[in-house]
C-alpha cells in the first residue's frame, strides 16, 4: 500500500550541479531525466511541486566576482544560467508527461512567463509543476534565498533542499570522517554554528515564517517521494 504524502505544496530547491550529474560541467540529460521521474512520482500523489533551480553548473556569480567581474554583472550572468537549467528540466518533465511552466524574475517573454504570484498558484492548483528561474531578479541574493522567499509567497509547507549528501553534518563528511550527522536542527543553531544548510538570509526568512527545511540526498532515486511521504531521511530544520 502506497504511503500518503505529509505535505500538500512543496518547494524543491535544486542546485545547478544537480543537473550536471557525472559531468564536471553543463547538463547531464540522464540526471535531468532522473529528477523528472522523481517529480512525476510525487505529482501522482497529488502533491503540488515548485522547483527553484540554481545555475552553478554553468556559471556561478560569486566565483565570477572573485575573478574580477563586477559583482552585480556576475550575478546577472548566474541568473541567466538558471534559465538554461530551467528549460532543460522543463523539457525532461514534459517528456515524462508532466505539464510544466517556467516563470522568470527577469522578463524574457519569448522563453518564459514573468513571475506572477497568483498565476503561479493557479498553475499549481491545475496540477502543473512550476519552475522558478533568475533567482529573485536581484544581484547579491542567492537561489537559496529565492527558494525561501517564493515558498513563503506561495504558501508552501516545506522547502526540500536537495544535495549530494544525506543531510547536514557538523563538518564536511567528505573531508572529515568524524563529522556528525544531525537528524534535526533549530534555525538558530544553523545560524550560530554557521552550518551550510542554506545561506543566512534564507535561513532567517524561514525562521521568521516558521517554514521547515528538509535537507536530503538527491542522488538516491526515490528520495523525493520518501521525504514527501514522511520517511525520516536527511536533516529537518525547524523550531
Amino acid at each position: 500500500m502506497s504511503k500518503k504524502p505529509v505535505f500538500k505544496r512543496v518547494v524543491l530547491k535544486l542546485s545547478g550541479e544537480a543537473l550536471q550529474g557525472r559531468l564536471g560541467y553543463g547538463i547531464d540529460y540522464d540526471a535531468c531525466a532522473s529528477i523528472a521521474r522523481q517529480i512525476k512520482e510525487v505529482r501522482r500523489l497529488g502533491v503540488e511541486v515548485v522547483v527553484v533551480i540554481g545555475g552553478g553548473n554553468i556559471f556561478r556569480g560569486i566565483s565570477g566576482s572573485a575573478k574580477g567581474i563586477d559583482r552585480a554583472s556576475a550575478d546577472y550572468m548566474g541568473m541567466l544560467a538558471t534559465v538554461i537549467n530551467g528549460l532543460a528540466l522543463q523539457d525532461a518533465l514534459e517528456k515524462q508527461g508532466v505539464f510544466t511552466r517556467v516563470q522568470t524574475a527577469i522578463a524574457m517573454q519569448q522563453l518564459a512567463e514573468p513571475y506572477i504570484r497568483r498565476r503561479a498558484i493557479r498553475h499549481l492548483e491545475k496540477g502543473r509543476v512550476v519552475i522558478f528561474v533568475c533567482g529573485t531578479g536581484n544581484p547579491y541574493f542567492t537561489t537559496d534565498t529565492t527558494a525561501a522567499l517564493r515558498a513563503v509567497e506561495i504558501g508552501a509547507d516545506v522547502i526540500l533542499k536537495a544535495t549530494k549528501v544525506d543531510g547536514v553534518y557538523s563538518s564536511d563528511p567528505h573531508k572529515n570522517k568524524r563529522a556528525r550527522k544531525y537528524d534535526s536542527l533549530r534555525y538558530i543553531d544553523v545560524l550560530k554554528k554557521g552550518l551550510k544548510v542554506m545561506d543566512a538570509t534564507a535561513t532567517s526568512l524561514c525562521m521568521d515564517n516558521k517554514l521547515p527545511i528538509i535537507v536530503f540526498n538527491l542522488l538516491k532515486e526515490g528520495n523525493i517521494k520518501r521525504v514527501i511521504t514522511g520517511e525520516k531521511i536527511g536533516t529537518t530544520v525547524k523550531g
